[in-house]
């Protein structure tokens, strides 16, 4: 009878699933629908083209991984609701970060309150990291510095007077102080600082304000929808300055596609571009595996949110397991190479060791324009 009960337990753990078998959950959301969805959808496809190539090759720590993403409709309220409910009801293992610094800034006080590390794989905004957070990490350059290498552009060749418009999220005014502050170290001179409400779609009110400004450049600091809203408000006013620089939304096809001709000579930031050049090692493999996949070509969105996946990846093999708080420290110092570029933060967890190229629109293409030793066309000024 003993011997029957024995057998009876071992058969009965052997059907158990073991946990080697349970996946590695982790969760996020992105804003699918509403004012950020051209970018969510980037970055949805590729954090999912990380997925299964990781699962591909084996997962992480002999164990699937599943990703379980909601959507956040763009508002920060339910982004902060979301990740208390992963986090509670989920019982995910681990976080990525939403789109945008906006919404990425509501989140901390739920996942520093379960001690979450959170890689902001969608939001750049310098106050993410000045308020003391210590399960924070970043992935892109900080928005302060998004347009430093466009100004440089600026100073060789000799256009001196700018104007710089901004919407009134984080991110967008961090852009817009950063570039007031190092167009000013550079010599040049702002005729132009002046915001406006997020979600206002006529800017023909700035767009003239700007031309009567002197200004030689425009920069918008924005997302999708000011970078279009106002290349068409210059449109209908007849001006165009000799640069128009705006954030985000010349680095997306979705820009071209709305725009057309109009589209070309509009400068932007991106955190990434497939450009030919020097590129980090698996950029090739994912820019060819992304366009079989989803018959687009990806933006640095999607690119960055596949970078996120690789950091992860890259910590948790260095932790040898999924404890958080190891897996904090590691984040904290780790350097490591992805598909766009190098990762390592400063002890505030800002990302530091990256840094954007300046594209521009020309006939109908992105090209690199900045930094030269990596351009594939020279700038062109109106």
């Amino acid at each position: 009878m003993k011997q029957l009960f024995v057998a009876f337990i071992l058969l009965f753990c052997l059907a158990l699933p073991s946990r080697a078998e349970e996946p590695v959950k982790i969760g996020l959301t992105l804003g699918l629908t509403g004012k950020y969805s051209e970018m969510s959808d980037m970055q949805m496809k590729g954090f999912r083209l990380w997925e299964r190539d990781v699962n591909s090759s084996g997962g992480i720590l002999g164990r699937k991984v599943t990703l379980v993403i909601y959507d956040d409709k763009s508002d920060p309220q339910t982004a902060k609701s979301l990740y208390e409910h992963l986090i509670v009801k989920e019982k995910v293992d681990l976080l990525f970060g939403p789109y945008s610094s906006e919404i990425t800034e509501a989140i901390p006080p739920v996942t520093e309150k379960y001690g979450y590390p959170v890689l902001a794989s969608g939001a750049s905004a310098d106050r993410l990291w000045q308020k003391g957070y210590k399960y924070i990490f970043g992935v892109f350059t900080p928005a302060s510095r998004y347009s430093v290498g466009f100004l440089e552009l600026l100073v060789v060749n000799n256009l001196n007077d700018i104007a710089i418009v901004y919407a009134d999220d984080s991110f967008s005014r961090d852009i817009a102080e950063g570039t007031k502050k190092w167009a000013e170290r550079l010599g040049l001179k702002v005729v132009l600082f002046e915001g406006f409400k997020k979600g206002t779609e006529n800017l023909d009110g700035f767009a003239r304000r700007a031309r009567e400004s002197r200004a030689q450049v425009l920069i918008v600091c924005g997302h999708f929808d000011e970078a279009v809203n106002m290349r068409l408000s210059l449109k209908r006013i007849g001006w165009y300055p000799r640069a128009y620089y705006a954030s985000v939304g010349p680095t997306m096809q979705a820009f071209y596609d709305r725009l057309k001709a109009d589209a070309d000579y509009a400068f932007s930031s991106s955190q990434w571009e497939h450009h030919g050049g020097l590129l980090p090692p698996g950029c090739h493999a994912f820019h060819g595996a992304f366009i079989k996949t989803y018959k687009e070509e990806p933006s640095y969105h999607a690119a960055e949110a596949y970078a996120a996946g690789q950091i992860m990846e890259e910590a948790i093999k260095k932790a040898g397991s999924l404890d958080r708080d190891r897996l904090r420290d590691i984040l904290s110092t780790l350097d490591t190479m992805t598909i766009t570029g190098r990762y390592g933060v400063d002890r505030t967890g800002m990302q530091v060791k990256h840094f954007n190229l300046i594209i521009q629109c020309q006939n109908g293409k992105k090209e690199v324009v900045w930094p030269e030793k990596l351009r594939t066309a020279k700038a062109v000024f109106r």
